[in-house]
């Protein structure tokens, strides 16, 4: 007759590690941050023009994150976010809604704690403002 020892119930989540790259907490960041109302662009005109550059290179990613730096830990992280925020929006409002949506998607998503989120404006949308048509050479 074969003994079997008591089998005591195994966690999950003690067989192994799962590790977060910073492009996924970028990429969670960016969008999170985009959808607030009010929030025009992320990124300074400089890295918004190179992230157009970069998608019209082939292989060179459909989704850009200009605007957002993260750091992340084994625990948290901490992010940093350019935005150009639209004419007539009380800006610390919308920093509040940013700093708010990017802090649940990013915690929620990634189970990492959010420990602080800094937000520069550098930049206002004004109405009048067109964006540069795109050259087809």
């Amino acid at each position: 007759m074969t003994e079997f020892a008591e089998r005591r119930p195994r966690n999950p989540g003690e067989l192994g590690r799962t590790t977060i790259a910073d492009s996924v907490v970028e990429k969670i960041a960016y969008l999170a941050a985009g959808e607030v109302e009010g929030v025009y662009a992320l990124g300074s005109g400089l890295s918004r023009s190179v992230g157009a550059l970069r998608k019209r290179v082939p292989g060179g990613g459909t989704t850009t994150t200009h605007g957002v730096k993260v750091e992340v830990g084994e625990k948290q992280t901490a992010v940093d976010l350019d935005i150009v925020v639209e004419y007539g929006e009380v800006i610390p409002e919308v920093g509040k809604a940013v700093r708010e949506n990017v802090i649940s998607a990013v915690e929620r998503m990634t189970g990492l704690e959010v420990v602080e989120v800094n937000i520069a404006v550098s930049d206002v949308r004004l109405p009048e403002e067109e964006e540069e048509p795109e050259r087809v050479q």
